[in-house]
């Protein structure tokens, strides 16, 4: 019952609701000039009431405004503790998003007046009953001002911290992302799981299965040892590339992807284990980008769950169509879990593609074909 009169966080949320006095004041002083300009020439209305419309018409921009809004979201993390997502710069503000925005930088500035009140008139009244009811009322009405001190004070904190406790519910309702901006930024970090998912995955296992390669002929034959070696030294390179590019985006959202991986860099996951056919094509960076990472993950597939040489063939029709396959194993492996033809149906699905991936007689086939 007492802890809000001992809280810090009271306190600190008594400082967000003053941040909406502060700024208030540049509209209480035009409002106050207003005013003043009409009562002392009430008959002039050809100067008064434009006067008036382009007051008003200024007072309505600051709360509509993207950087109004980032600001009242950096004091809500700062001062009420509620950890809210900023606005993507790639994408435009939703005017839902703005309307909510303005309607809680006006309850803002509402609140804060009245808070101020608070603290301008009943407090001091408060703390000068306490300090001496003769001071405010003297002679025999004293005793009532001593003993109604306390619950002055203590209800004025106890306002604010209700005020406190509404703002952060309220924050995210209408500070807070709307549902397609939800989606969106769902999307955006499922598009960065598989980025994560594919490129490292991927260098794990060719890292893994060289590795195997150059200790089971270690001593018979050192040189291809030593060129597994080189070839897990350079695909631990690239890994560690495409990483940095992966978490750049992950701190920066507007971050470009140029860094990550396009058709044009299929010689990275090309080894004397895949048969390449490679045409000529002409698609879309985005469709690019998805498309090396289809056959990333195809060729991972290929070498953890098949055996012998990868057949992979890229050519373009109507539609862009990548097509892996290989020999299955006689026993095929326990699953463990993985999300690779899955993430791989998600990548197609985005592009507005199809996506095939199967037995085929004693293979393992997957065609996916992709609208440049």
């Amino acid at each position: 019952m007492l802890r809000p009169l001992a809280s810090a966080v009271t306190y600190r949320r008594a400082v967000f609701l003053l941040l909406g006095a502060v700024l208030a004041l540049p509209y209480t002083l035009g409002t106050g000039l207003l005013v003043r300009a009409i009562t002392a020439e009430p008959g002039n209305w050809a100067n008064n009431v434009p006067a008036a419309l382009a007051a008003a018409a200024i007072a309505l921009i600051p709360p509509f405004l993207g950087g109004t809004r980032e600001l009242e979201i950096a004091a809500v993390r700062s001062l009420l503790g509620v950890d809210l997502p900023g606005h993507d710069r790639g994408h435009r503000m939703e005017r839902e998003t703005r309307l909510r925005a303005a309607l809680w930088f006006g309850l803002h500035l509402l609140t804060g007046v009245a808070i101020g009140a608070v603290l301008l008139i009943v407090l001091p009244v408060g703390i000068l009953a306490m300090a001496g009811g003769e001071a405010l009322t003297p002679g025999r009405g004293s005793w009532w001002w001593l003993a109604a001190a306390p619950l002055i004070l203590a209800g004025a904190i106890y306002t604010i911290a209700g005020l406190g406790s509404l703002a952060v519910t309220m924050a995210p309702v209408l500070l807070g992302p709307s549902q397609r901006e939800r989606e969106r930024l769902l999307a955006e970090r499922n598009r960065l799981a598989r980025e994560l998912h594919d490129s490292v995955g991927h260098a794990l296992t060719a890292m893994t299965l060289q590795a195997g390669a150059a200790r089971a002929v270690f001593a018979s034959d050192p040189a291809f040892a030593l060129r597994a070696l080189t070839a897990i030294e350079e695909t631990g390179r690239s890994a560690a590339g495409e990483l940095d590019a992966v978490l750049g985006i992950l701190r920066d959202a507007t971050a470009e992807h140029h860094a990550t991986p396009t058709l044009a860099d299929l010689d990275r996951l090309l080894t004397d284990q895949v048969e390449a056919d490679l045409a000529e094509v002409d698609v879309s960076p985005r469709v690019s980008r998805e498309a090396y990472r289809i056959v990333q993950e195809s060729l991972t597939n290929a070498a953890r769950h098949g055996a012998g040489p990868v057949t992979l063939r890229i050519r373009q029709e109507e539609d862009l169509l990548i097509e892996v396959s290989n020999r299955r194993v006689a026993v095929p492996p326990r699953r463990s879990g993985g999300h690779g033809i899955e993430g791989m149906r998600e990548r197609v699905h985005l592009l507005g593609g199809s996506l095939q991936a199967g037995p085929d007689g004693e293979n393992w086939r997957l065609v996916a074909r992709l609208p440049k």
